[in-house]
């Protein structure tokens, strides 16, 4: 009986082992930025994302010629959103700043997008005009936000548009029990886990942060967040690390986190829209 159940276990393990290396990733967040542009050729972007065994990916850039050149040497693989920036700089200042709209409105009459964002937005400022003007923007078009923010601006932004659609970069950057708070307050918030370590220190799933992926196995998505040139390079590296946290979970949510709620959530919005 021993060895027949360290037999199963050992036969289990491996299955998991197996199922994580082959894995699609749906990267809910990268960009493709002026700085990484000069320094990183399109054909060699995409060539790290397939390599990597990234199925989709969800791209926005400052400016958005990034993203355009990604999505036509890619198509099958590139999923646009349209950030409000033209530069890095307007990172600080574009919450203030009137010609943003005009550019959010000249790209979104020329291209298609499933989202606006990544943007930073914090606290009081979501109310000002210009951001204001960007989520009516997104309700006009269909599209979703993807924010950059405090639960705070989070608030101000379902407050504006009680039907907005938004994916909370970086899970705002908070503990998993407020992120739960959250999700359990708002039906339409998803949130990425880019640029965070302490869901898998060591590449091994935090307690906690299980318990949040269970309780919500249908609103987290992985993401790499390229957002300097170099961290292109580390792309295969991230989607090994995330396959082997997310090997830790039921393979049904590690299925849904690691590609299926970014398919569902951007992948068939973007078919529907390429065929409209």
């Amino acid at each position: 009986m021993t060895r027949l159940i360290v037999a199963f276990a050992a036969a289990a393990f491996y299955a998991a082992g197996v199922f994580a290396e082959d894995m699609p990733i749906f990267d809910a967040h990268m960009h493709y930025s002026h700085d990484a542009r000069e320094t990183l050729p399109t054909s060699q972007a995409i060539a790290l994302l397939r390599k990597a065994g990234v199925r989709r990916a969800l791209v926005s850039s400052s400016d958005d010629e990034g993203t355009q050149r990604l999505l036509n040497a890619a198509p099958d693989l590139i999923i646009p959103e349209l950030r409000p920036y033209r530069i890095r700089g307007d990172v600080g200042t574009w919450v203030r700043e009137p010609d943003i709209i005009r550019y959010l409105e000249e790209r979104l009459a020329k291209y298609q997008y499933v989202a606006i964002g990544e943007f930073h937005l914090y606290g009081a400022d979501a109310d000002l005009p210009v951001p204001r003007r960007m989520v009516e923007l997104a309700k006009r078009y269909g599209l979703m936000l993807h924010a950059h923010s405090d639960a705070d601006a989070v608030e101000r932004l379902f407050k504006q548009d009680p039907g907005a659609r938004i994916l909370w970069a970086h899970a705002g950057f908070t503990d998993p029990e407020r992120v739960c708070e959250m999700l359990r307050k708002h039906k339409n918030l998803w949130a990425d886990l880019a640029f965070r370590t302490d869901h898998a220190p060591d590449g091994k799933l935090a307690p906690e942060w299980r318990a949040a992926l269970l309780e919500f196995p249908d609103r987290f998505m992985v993401g790499s967040d390229t957002y300097i040139a170099e961290r292109w390079y580390f792309v295969p590296e991230h989607a090994a690390t995330a396959r082997r946290w997310l090997s830790e979970l039921p393979r049904d949510v590690a299925e849904r986190i690691g590609w299926k709620n970014g398919e569902e959530v951007f992948g068939k919005a973007f078919a529907k829209r390429r065929i409209d």
